[in-house]
């Protein structure tokens, strides 16, 4: 039992809940994960079984796209749904080249600080447990590299995009920095992750399906094999 099981995520499960899913269908093998994904987003999880837990760091590595909904006009403490919108008064709706130019200006490598409920680490801690107790969290910027960002669709408040970006890289922050560069107020409002690398959403196994039994027959090879 060595190989790749990708898996459409719901809402809800993390990235954990998806391997001891996996791990179980597989009788027990020893199963990771290759990217954290957040419980609201749903998508591409790549989970690695046997030996071909090996490959996680370089499939980490893989860039990665994502279908995102920015909801312009508020911030958020936790820069997505989990938290309450905190509006920003807005005298008119950027247009459609104001959005699509504040976007070009995040295409490339950038620092981007990570939002204050993440898995990122302030002192040794995770930076959302400081934050749910209410403590300051101050984070140090980090090189991220974004690869490409599409305007899907563009009906204020709501901004579809389609982005292509590195390791490490967070779209909560994303939607922060837009709704700042557009001085509207911005959070994440859905995320869909659609592929990482070449392992695409429409060939990953339904949440349903990855607590069947899973056999050497179900896995996909790993990269070069």
């Amino acid at each position: 039992m060595t190989g790749l099981v990708v898996v459409d995520k719901p809402a809800g499960p993390s990235s954990m809940d998806v391997v001891r899913r996996v791990r179980r269908a597989a009788g027990g093998v020893k199963t990771g994960h290759a990217g954290t994904l957040d419980p609201l987003a749903t998508g591409v999880v790549i989970c690695c079984l046997g030996r071909a837990t090996r490959c996680v760091e370089p499939l980490m590595g893989l860039a990665k796209t994502y279908e995102a909904t920015v909801a312009l006009g508020a911030y958020t403490a936790t820069d997505d749904l989990e938290s309450e919108p905190q509006p920003v008064a807005v005298d008119a709706a950027p247009g459609g080249e104001a959005v699509a130019s504040a976007c070009a200006r995040f295409v490339g490598e950038l620092w981007q600080v990570p939002p204050a409920h993440s898995a990122a680490r302030v002192g040794g801690r995770r930076a959302y447990r400081v934050a749910r107790k209410g403590g300051r969290v101050e984070l140090e910027p980090r090189l991220v590299r974004i690869d490409a960002i599409e305007v899907v669709a563009y009906d204020w408040p709501r901004l579809e995009l389609r982005v292509t970006c590195g390791r490490g890289t967070y779209i909560r922050s994303l939607a922060r920095d837009l709704g700042r560069a557009l001085g509207t107020g911005g959070h994440l409002a859905r995320l869909r992750r659609t592929a990482v690398g070449p392992y695409r959403v429409e060939q990953a196994m339904s949440w349903q399906r990855c607590g069947e039994p899973i056999g050497p027959e179900d896995l996909l090879p790993t990269p070069g094999r």
